[in-house]
């Protein structure tokens, strides 16, 4: 299991486009990846779900990847949030 913490550093927030580039993401991997706040967590690979943590710019999310890519997954995962979702700010 991999577990680590994940900044939301793009201006918008986990907002509807960047939330979907999150999900088609993670459902490249078959490994379990879950996004947690305040003690509530989310399986990443359903939007709606991501949507819910409504995780604004400055939010802090615990990131749980298990299961046989998790390395590839946790990284993967990591890269995104570190790219700001590909947003420019």
């Amino acid at each position: 299991m991999r577990k680590g913490k994940v900044d939301i550093v793009n201006k918008l927030g986990l907002h509807a486009r960047a939330a979907s580039k999150l999900v088609n993401q993670a459902k490249h991997f078959a490994s379990r990846i879950e996004l947690a706040k305040g003690g509530e967590s989310v399986d990443a690979k359903r939007i709606m779900a991501v949507m819910m943590l409504e995780a604004v710019v400055g939010t802090t999310l615990e990131l749980v990847c298990e299961g046989d890519d998790e390395d590839a997954a946790f990284e993967a995962v990591c890269a995104l949030f570190a790219d700001r979702f590909g947003e420019g700010e």
